[in-house]
């Protein structure tokens, strides 16, 4: 109401006299009327923010100075608006940095990654055309070579005793079924009970004694299996690092020795000092896993001896103890040995396993 009266004020022609004197206007006492009302607005919007405090939600800011457009306007709701826009850009800044880390961080170790294989496979082109040098343990891989050498064996043991492990069970499984039919025509043939008789009671003796020995060769297969696929497969992986680490020093010593052959300018200088460190950290790492390596070949030895000594008594004396007919003496060398037979159906699970 006031803007539109102050308006009307500020737009109104005053008329001038043929002397030049301005004339009465008709509208002063309006004028004055509007002056009035203008101020007495402002004293009380003066007094209702000094009771109850500005009202920041609908305070504006003016641009273009006093009477300006709505265009120059610009309300804090905005100005919220644009502060929790800047929060969530920086944020996001923040999760698309910590990406960019994590991808520099993959590259940088693919780069170390193809630059140490490209080093190890031209060290090994080198060694298998005569044309670069290898450290060579002579001791060291005389051993190994015996151990593969023995691995290979026992591997035709283990093979061998699980073969006759399977023949030996079916002839068990074959006589027990003789067993019974003997048994049955015992029944059926009167005039041949006492001969059915005594080939059903010797097929089931044998087959007991049969059992008895598998339980034997089984512990013996197992005790073999343990040595060759566990005990002399972990010392051959712990060898196998060690060879792959002995051809990375190898090829880090080759790439020191051909830098120290060139200039010797501030870069080749720091390439050197590069070369230096990388060299020294893969031969202690070479060092540290021919110890290793050492270490696991002396204890193999000492329990491949006591297993091997063990199971091959046990073998032995259960094989001999069974084609003598000596029953004892078969139970006896399965007590000597703590061996404890799984009784028929032992391996299927029980009805309340089942449920």
């Amino acid at each position: 109401m006031t803007d539109s009266i102050m308006s009307k004020a500020a737009t109104m022609e005053i008329p001038i006299n043929s002397n030049g004197d301005t004339g009465t206007l008709p509208e002063d006492d309006s004028l004055e009327q509007a002056a009035k009302l203008q101020w007495s607005l402002d004293e009380k919007d003066l007094q209702q923010v000094m009771v109850s405090g500005p009202n920041l939600n609908e305070t504006s800011i003016v641009s273009g100075g006093y009477g300006g457009t709505a265009e120059g306007i610009i309300p804090t709701s905005s100005m919220k608006g644009s502060n929790m826009h800047h929060s969530s850009s920086s944020s996001s800044m923040t999760a698309e940095e910590a990406t960019r880390g994590v991808a520099v961080e993959k590259l940088e170790y693919v780069r170390k990654w193809g630059l140490n294989t490209y080093k190890c496979t031209k060290q090994m082109i080198s060694e298998r055309f005569g044309r670069g040098s290898r450290t060579v343990d002579l001791e060291l891989e005389a051993q190994i070579e015996v151990l593969r050498d023995t691995k290979r064996k026992y591997e035709n043991v283990l093979r061998l005793a699980r073969a006759l492990t399977n023949h030996f069970y079916s002839m068990v499984q074959t006589q027990h079924a003789l067993g019974d039919t003997f048994a049955d025509l015992s029944q059926k043939s009167p005039e041949l009970r006492d001969e059915f008789g005594y080939n059903a009671e010797t097929q089931k003796l044998l087959c007991k004694n049969g059992e008895t020995l598998l339980g034997a060769i089984n512990f013996f297969v197992s005790s073999i299996n343990t040595l060759v696929n566990k005990t002399m497969e972990d010392t051959l992986m712990t060898i196998k690092m060690y060879e792959n680490a002995r051809l990375e020093f190898d090829a880090y010593r080759s790439d020191l020795e051909e830098l120290s052959l060139g200039p010797r300018d501030a870069v080749a200088m720091a390439r050197i000092d590069t070369a230096q460190q990388q060299y020294q950290v893969h031969k202690e790492k070479y060092e540290r896993l021919r110890s290793d390596v050492i270490i696991k070949l002396k204890f193999l030895d000492e329990n491949k001896v006591k297993v091997m000594h063990k199971q091959l008594l046990l073998f032995h004396n259960a094989i001999s103890a069974y084609f003598a007919g000596n029953q004892q003496q078969l139970e006896q060398t399965l007590m000597q040995f703590n061996i404890k037979l799984r009784p028929p159906g032992a391996d299927k699970p029980s009805w309340l396993e089942e449920q």
